[in-house]
């Protein structure tokens, strides 16, 4: 882990714009493990003031129920980054366009928190320096509980996420071009910490071995064996536990698995990610899944969380 820095930092006095895709986190069996990024984008703009406070403007999901000061976790997360860095400025003023929904499993804490780090980190002259990558990844998993949506947001692709001795760790894996990340939403709302509530404490020694290698099968069929991915993404370690917080989510998962396309929940859900092999595939899911979901064929993320242009 990279030394913290020393002296006071320097602010810069220009705006700058990140923009963090969503994430879909365990896709089957690697759960708080596996994550993957997609092309659906919150966009921040920040810029440090000399007026005190936070003042938070957001548009889009959420716009109607998070917080517009320093509560907003962007804001939460800007502050922890800057103290990581070395100090605070005196003000902040930001402006949220947020396209993630919330509490649908699709990694919209952990863009906001990977946002606000990757923000304070470009406000502060010699930011990568002070706050090089490793020491960024471990302050995101560390807000966030856990790193396995933070690591895939901040590295795009296909990522698996771990602890060890030295603090949150993450490896990237570039997906094969043959998967086509389609998410079915549904209207309803389900937090994470009552779905991970629902987990048991231990599980059968049968379901832990199915995990392990299920999980080990997920990472060759996401890179070069996409034809795996149905068998790769059966889950006996969590899903099932979740029944009663979505049951039609899971009817929908059962369903696109009975017609062959690899179906999971997303993250602690209620949103089905489906990994589909073809353009066909991917179309055919929206009929599947029917009104109750709104369905969207994206992409895969292959830049993780980056500073745009502000015009861009």
């Amino acid at each position: 882990m990279s030394a913290a820095p020393t002296g006071r930092p320097v602010f810069r006095a220009a705006p700058t714009r990140v923009r963090v895709p969503a994430t879909s986190a365990n896709l089957g069996p690697g759960f708080d493990a596996v994550g993957l990024a997609v092309t659906l984008y919150d966009d921040v703009v920040a810029q440090v003031s000399d007026t005190p406070g936070t003042r938070v403007d957001v548009h889009g999901e959420g716009a109607d129920s998070v917080a517009r000061d320093h509560r907003h976790l962007v804001a939460k997360a800007m502050l922890r980054g800057f103290d990581a860095l070395g100090g605070r400025p005196r003000g902040l003023d930001l402006v949220c366009a947020n396209r993630i929904p919330h509490s649908r499993g699709l990694g919209s804490s952990a863009a906001a928190i990977v946002s606000g780090l990757m923000l304070a980190r470009s406000l502060v002259v010699g930011g990568e320096d002070r706050l090089p990558g490793d020491r960024l990844l471990a302050l995101a998993a560390e807000i966030e509980g856990h790193p396995d949506n933070v690591a895939a947001a901040v590295l795009g692709g296909a990522t698996l996420a771990w602890t060890s001795s030295q603090g949150p760790r993450a490896v990237r894996l570039d997906p094969s071009p043959d998967i086509v990340p389609v998410v079915c939403v549904p209207s309803t709302a389900v937090a994470t910490k009552k779905a991970r509530g629902l987990l048991p404490e231990s599980v059968p020694h049968v379901d832990a071995a199915h995990a392990a290698g299920r999980a080990a099968l997920l990472t060759v069929a996401l890179t070069t064996s996409p034809e795996l991915l149905l068998e790769a993404t059966e889950d006996r370690l969590h899903q099932d536990y979740r029944r009663s917080a979505y049951p039609r989510t899971l009817a929908l998962v059962a369903k696109l698995r009975d017609h062959g396309i690899a179906a999971a929940v997303s993250g602690a859900g209620p949103t089905v990610l489906v990994l589909a092999t073809s353009a066909e595939q991917a179309d055919s899911v929206a009929a599947l899944a029917g009104a109750r979901f709104a369905t969207s064929v994206l992409e895969v993320d292959r830049s993780g969380a980056r500073i745009v242009a502000l015009d861009s």
